[in-house]
């Protein structure tokens, strides 16, 4: 007997895959696999009742734990994407390793998922799936399926679908971000109604202030409390959300070259983001913040593919790791008109001098405000030069095309 495992939400994609998997790929039994990674208690009610109605033998991961901690990683490479935090594509590596191992655990030959060909988890969960020597497929890409032909077909066969206003849009939620899309949304010049938002309030003037603990880069407590990863993140979606905090609406370039209009909610991941950042700026030497810009930016690209067990992450990680290492202390953040500000930071790390920084010293050690005339010399030193070439080659070039002096 032939057994596949179906990435499975209960959504319209994941319900009509099931029968398009016996009848077209000729698999004999078809289990779905929800992993939890935040995502809503209806959003595993869901499954549970369609998984039911198909006869379909449905596991449920909680993987919560996991991706939590790989989020909180994605803090200290202060990873974000053409402006916004990784959210699903740091969830979508987690989700595809859990399944992978029901898979295996239970004899599969085969996995599949319900991915379009145009966006970019078919990729994320194939690079993934592919590292292993069962099958992948993937019916709505393969089979070219449209929404359309998808709600006739369930209508055709009686699944249980709900093909009803809620599917207006394109949702995706997890632990770090809630993600927004299609419709009326696909048209960057349509502005996005108040009801597409569930994790953010409008601001409404309204302040207050926390502060972030942090060790080695890690977050882990708020006003002095000890958070798990989980719990920590949860309770800076609520009270960040509650101040407008974390919303973006950006055009973002996938994978495979299409644009496309999302707009997300993360209101925890741009809280400790932003106080990670604070607070590195305030321990790190110039030329390390400068560098690790270059590593941050592409730990974040691969994660961004999906790819964050390559063998480059794995480097980039070892020098993150070792400049993490003075990240602790803590961050004052205030939530006021929508944003998440730092406005204070201590550590016993600091790189920083505040006698030699201030205005109100003359003489600290054997320094004084006198010495800095010498810098200042050299300073531009080789510009002048150049630049006194450039003009006397100038001059030059002006007097032969004015044939010299008369």
């Amino acid at each position: 007997m032939t057994r596949v495992a179906l990435a499975f939400s209960g959504g319209l994609d994941t319900t009509v895959c099931v029968p398009l998997l016996e009848e077209e790929y000729g698999y004999d039994d078809v289990i779905g696999v929800t992993v939890d990674v935040g995502q809503p208690a209806e959003e595993f009610d869901e499954a549970e009742e369609t998984a039911d109605a198909l006869g379909l033998e449905h596991y449920v991961v909680d993987a919560r734990a996991e991706f939590a901690q790989l989020c909180l990683e994605g803090v200290r490479a202060n990873a974000t994407y053409q402006g916004y935090p990784l959210g699903t594509a740091l969830a979508r590596p987690v989700i595809a390793n859990a399944i992978l191992e029901v898979a295996l655990e239970n004899d599969c030959d085969a996995l599949a998922h319900g991915c379009t060909g145009k966006g970019n988890d078919q990729l994320r969960f194939e690079a993934v799936w592919r590292s292993s020597d069962l099958e992948v497929c993937a019916p709505v890409r393969e089979l070219g399926l449209t929404r359309e032909w998808e709600l006739e077909y369930a209508a055709e066969r009686d699944l249980p679908v709900d093909g009803g206003n809620d599917g207006a849009w394109s949702i995706d939620t997890n632990l770090w971000s809630r993600s927004v899309e299609g419709d009326e949304l696909e048209d960057p010049n349509y502005v996005p109604p108040a009801d597409i938002y569930e994790w953010t309030q409008d601001p409404t003037g309204e302040t207050e202030e926390i502060v972030i603990g942090f060790e080695d880069g890690y977050p882990v407590s708020v006003d002095g409390e000890e958070l798990e990863p989980v719990a920590l993140i949860e309770h800076l979606n609520e009270l960040a959300g509650s101040y407008g905090v974390g919303r973006t609406d950006s055009m973002e370039d996938r994978m495979l070259g299409l644009k496309v209009r999302e707009n997300y909610e993360h209101p925890a991941a741009t809280t400790l983001l932003n106080a990670h950042e604070a607070l590195e700026g305030l321990v790190l030497t110039q030329e390390e913040r400068e560098f690790k810009q270059l590593i941050d930016q592409r730990w974040s690209k691969k994660g961004y593919e999906g790819l964050i067990d390559a063998p480059l992450v794995r480097a980039l990680e070892g020098f993150i790791a070792e400049t993490q290492t003075r990240v602790t202390g803590t961050v004052t953040i205030r939530f006021e008109g929508g944003q998440a500000r730092a406005v204070a930071r201590d550590s016993e790390y600091a790189a920083y001098s505040a006698a030699h920084a201030s205005f109100d010293t003359e003489t600290v050690g054997d320094i004084t405000q006198e010495d800095a005339t010498g810098v200042a010399k050299y300073h531009g030193f080789q510009r002048r030069l150049a630049n006194n070439v450039i003009d006397r080659e100038d001059e030059t070039v002006s007097l032969a095309t004015d044939g010299g002096d008369d």
